[in-house]
């Protein structure tokens, strides 16, 4: 029983925020995703802290903690989240070079009940980027490139164990959203399930800020599973409010 639950708060988490089903959202190919137009510069990295409300259907909320942080020659994404009976992190570093993003190093660790595991993929592991480089990397691209909803383009990433996943997604034209931290333009993508089409992930990012996640909403057969919404955001990854 123990180990069924704890699969299925891996699941939800990753779900939730960007994985093949696991918050998980994914690890973004960039050879083998469609890429955005060369004259364009996407946006640079820059470091931020904010917090997220994560309800997931049939558990208690969480609050997600995410930082982006500059380590000199690389960034460091890195998220936490705690409910009444588990807990959660990811980290991920990863190498910017103009438009292209490079996983180095993937850590992850998750507890239920007191009972967890944790992986490690170094970056002969990672064939694909890691779901939080992937997050960065994905949010950096939505609205430069090409993909709609009738022509979408492929997402190939690895999850936390590192196994190969394989999504569509597609952008919609900007717009303003409200989230409890304020309002925002955002850019929003859908990640569609190639095995499982009935399931599907929305993300709002911010255009201008990569990685930071405004908004993000989990549906399977119609029926939504994980919202996500930004709560709280610095800008410098500082803790004043």
């Amino acid at each position: 029983m123990r180990h069924m639950l704890r699969d299925s708060i891996k699941r939800s988490l990753a779900g939730a925020i960007f994985g093949a089903s696991t918050l998980a959202i994914c690890g973004l190919n960039s050879a083998s995703a469609a890429q955005p137009d060369e004259a364009l510069s996407l946006q640079p990295p820059k470091p931020f802290q904010a917090q997220y409300r994560l309800e997931l259907r049939g558990w208690p909320n969480a609050t997600i903690t995410h930082t982006l942080s500059n380590e000199g020659s690389h960034w460091l994404s890195s998220m936490n989240f705690s409910v009444a009976v588990a807990r959660g992190e990811e980290r991920s570093r990863f190498s910017v070079n103009e438009n292209t993003t490079h996983s180095l190093l993937y850590n992850s660790s998750y507890s239920l009940f007191g009972i967890g595991d944790s992986y490690q993929l170094n970056e002969r592991d990672l064939g694909n980027l890691d779901r939080q480089a992937a997050l960065f990397d994905l949010s950096r691209r939505a609205g430069h490139e090409h993909c709609t909803e009738s022509a979408p383009c492929d997402v190939n990433f690895v999850d936390h164990r590192g196994r190969d996943e394989h999504f569509k997604y597609y952008a919609t034209e900007p717009s303003m959203i409200n989230v409890p931290a304020g309002t925002f333009e955002a850019h929003r993508v859908t990640l569609i399930d190639v095995e499982k089409p009935d399931r599907h992930l929305q993300i709002n990012f911010h255009p201008e800020w990569p990685g930071l996640i405004l908004s993000a909403e989990y549906q399977k057969e119609g029926r939504r599973q994980t919202h996500l919404t930004m709560t709280q955001f610095n800008p410098a990854g500082s803790n004043a409010p």
